[in-house]
């Protein structure tokens, strides 16, 4: 199979070395020309951790149209705020038949894509679907190398539409066997469980992040976090049930994802959680925790929230702080129903939608 990754960061390293490993055609493309300089050294990616394997990269590029090209895949391992530009430079070059999909769409990545490529004026019959999270739990040691620190069971993936579901899943499933199909995006874009772990988490070690204290993210979690954040998950969960699905709590989803984690509470599960134990907090308080996890996350989620009449008051409040905290406008900047293209419609008719 030829496949395209879009984005060297942790995870697109992560799915690159793999599927190369497995003997896949794998191209690369990536911005950083400093990650494109070492990848060119060696032309592998080595992975440790819980996969020991390494393949050779076909081809490392900074286009991502180039890379995108003739392939069967593309996988799509930018952070969530770049996945409409990519959809505009991609655009062009999208063929019949091929699969993209987004690792992961965060909350609406895949109504965005859909929706700026059909901007662009692509009439092409392609394949579009939605990760609800990253396969891995991983962080490079250096460009070409990357620990895998843990390995999800079970990950979420929807198509748009839902009726494409089954075909992509069939597709890749000697890939990724843990993909699981899911009712429709709502399901993948609402179990998005970065931003519901990720902003809280920063802005209660807001000042500990500023001064440069070096912290375990998740295994110093305390019970009064983790307390706020089933209080905000309960908001995610509510506005699952005005679309009528019925989500998993952010407490059930880690032991579900990571092979059965025991803990009597959220606290107990995120500390217990081997995959979480060597996991850093970022270095500074302008991190992807806040600059994706808020306008491709929390902005959208209330978004789809008030459109079924629910106040969403808590995830309001955080992206006001964190607005105010970065003095950026992210209701401005995030996702909305009109880019997702789900403005002006009901709950009824966003489900029939996506169907």
């Amino acid at each position: 199979m030829k496949i395209a990754v879009i984005g060297a960061g942790n995870g697109g390293q992560a799915l690159a070395g793999y599927m190369a490993a497995l003997g896949h055609e794998v191209r690369i493309a990536e911005l950083n020309p400093r990650t494109i300089a070492d990848l060119q050294k060696t032309k592998r990616i080595q992975l440790t951790g819980c996969l020991q394997c390494s393949g050779s990269l076909a081809l490392i590029t900074n286009d991502s149209t180039l890379a995108a090209s003739g392939a069967d895949l593309i996988m799509v391992a930018t952070t969530a705020t770049a996945h409409s530009v990519l959809a505009r430079q991609l655009a062009p070059v999208i063929a019949d038949g091929q699969i993209i999909i987004l690792n992961p769409g965060r909350t609406g990545g895949a109504l965005e894509f859909h929706n700026t490529l059909t901007q662009c004026g692509v009439t092409k019959r392609y394949y579009l679907a939605e990760a609800q999270t990253l396969v891995y739990a991983c962080r490079l040691i250096e460009s070409g190398h990357v620990n895998i620190i843990g390995i999800k069971d079970k990950v979420l993936l929807c198509a748009l539409p839902a009726s494409d579901t089954a075909y992509v899943i069939e597709k890749i499933h000697s890939l990724f066997p843990c993909f699981t199909e899911c009712k429709n995006v709502l399901v993948t874009s609402l179990e998005n469980y970065g931003a519901v772990f990720h902003p809280s988490v920063v802005l209660f070690n807001a000042a500990a992040i500023e001064r440069g204290n070096s912290f375990y993210f998740y295994r110093e979690m305390t019970p009064q976090i983790a307390d706020f954040i089933e209080q905000l998950d309960a908001e995610r969960v509510a506005v699952g049930a005005a679309y009528g699905l019925q989500l998993t709590s952010a407490k059930d989803w880690v032991s579900e994802a990571y092979n059965g984690i025991a803990g009597d509470s959220l606290c107990e599960r995120m500390q217990n959680n081997p995959a979480y134990h060597d996991i850093l907090a970022p270095s500074q308080i302008n991190c992807r925790q806040l600059t994706e996890d808020i306008p491709t996350g929390a902005v959208p989620l209330v978004a789809l929230g008030k459109a079924a009449g629910l106040q969403m008051p808590i995830y309001s409040g955080i992206i006001q702080v964190v607005s105010a905290l970065l003095k950026t406008d992210f209701q401005k900047l995030g996702r909305n129903l009109a880019n997702l293209g789900l403005e002006g419609l009901s709950t009824e008719q966003i489900i029939k939608r996506l169907s």
